[in-house]
C-alpha cells in the first residue's frame, strides 16, 4: 500500500539480494519486504523483518502497521530453497527455521494491529505470515499452499498460526495435500483472509481506508484488544523454536535433500 506523500523513515537495504523497508505516514507504518526469487525469505531477511516489526511496535508515533511485499505477483514463496539446500547440521537447520518463528512471535507480541496485504500467491511460510496478521486483505490471485510435506519437511513452525486462523480440519487439508493450491475464496471462507478483492487497486483503497480509521482509534484499547485476540498463545515463545528444531532435523534427511534438489532443478 502506498500512502499519499509517503516518505521512508527507516530503510534496511540489500538483505541477501532482498530488502526490508519501513515507512511511516500519518501514524501508519508500512513494512515491505522484497526478494527477487518470488519474495522468498532467506534467514538474514527474516531477521530484518523481525527487527522491523519490533521497531514499529515500539514506535509511539505508529498506531497501526501494514505488512506487505513488493511487486504484483507472489506475496511470499516461503523459505529460501538455496539456504535449505545448504543446511548441513541440526543447529544450522534450527536457526534457519527459527527465522519464521521469530517473525511470527514478533507479529503476535507487537502491541499494534498488523494489517496484511496479500496481492498474490502465498506458499509455505508465506501462508504463516498471512495467518499471523491481525486483519488480512487479499486479491483473488492470492492462492495458498502449504508445500512443506512435498519437500520432506512439514509446516511445523507456521502450523500453530495457520491452525489458529483456519481451524484444525482446514490446516490438516493444507498440510496433507501439500501440492494442491487453494483459492483465495477458500482462504476467506476458512478465515485466513478477511476480505478478497478483484484488483490490487481495490484492495489498496480498502487497506488505506481501514488503516486511517485505526490510526485515529484509541491505541490503548487496540493494545488490550490485541492481547485478548492472541490469548492462549503465550507458550509460542517456546513452542515455535521447538517446532523449528523438528524442521531443522528433517531437512537433513536424504528424502528432504533429494526433494529440495529436485524442486530447485525445476526453477
Amino acid at each position: 500500500m502506498v500512502c499519499a506523500g509517503e516518505k521512508p523513515l527507516i530503510m534496511q537495504a540489500n538483505v541477501a539480494s532482498g530488502t526490508v523497508t519501513t515507512s511511516v505516514t500519518d501514524a501508519i507504518a508500512t513494512i515491505e519486504f522484497f526478494h527477487p526469487a518470488h519474495n522468498a525469505m532467506p534467514g538474514s531477511q527474516l531477521s530484518k523483518l523481525t527487527e522491523a516489526i519490533q521497531t514499529a511496535g515500539a514506535n509511539d508515533s505508529v498506531k497501526v502497521i501494514v505488512l506487505q511485499s513488493a511487486g504484483d505477483q507472489t506475496f511470499c514463496a516461503g523459505a529460501s530453497f538455496d539456504e535449505l539446500a545448504a543446511i548441513q547440521d541440526i543447529e544450522t537447520g534450527k536457526k534457519f527455521f527459527s527465522g519464521f518463528a521469530n517473525v511470527i512471535n514478533a507479529m503476535r507480541t507487537c502491541p499494534k494491529f498488523i494489517i496484511g496485504r496479500v496481492q498474490g500467491k502465498a506458499i509455505g511460510g508465506g501462508v504463516g505470515l498471512a495467518a499471523a496478521m491481525d486483519y488480512c486483505m487479499a486479491t483473488h490471485h492470492a492462492t495458498i499452499k502449504l508445500s512443506e510435506l512435498a519437500v520432506g519437511i512439514g509446516p511445523f513452525v507456521v502450523g500453530p498460526a495457520v491452525e489458529r486462523k483456519v481451524g484444525t480440519s482446514a490446516f490438516m487439508q493444507l498440510a496433507i495435500n501439500a501440492t494442491e493450491w487453494q483459492t483465495a475464496e477458500w482462504a476467506k471462507e476458512k478465515g485466513l483472509y478477511n476480505e478478497v478483492f478483484s484488483t490490487i487497486e481495490q484492495m489498496d483503497a480498502y487497506i488505506l481506508h481501514l488503516s486511517e480509521k485505526l490510526a485515529n482509534a484509541n491505541p490503548e484499547a487496540m493494545r488490550q484488544l490485541k492481547q485478548v485476540f492472541w490469548q492462549g498463545t503465550e507458550h509460542w515463545n517456546e513452542l515455535l523454536p521447538e517446532r523449528a528444531a523438528i524442521s531443522g532435523q528433517l531437512v537433513l534427511s536424504d528424502f528432504a535433500k533429494q526433494a529440495i534438489q529436485a524442486f530447485k532443478s525445476k526453477t
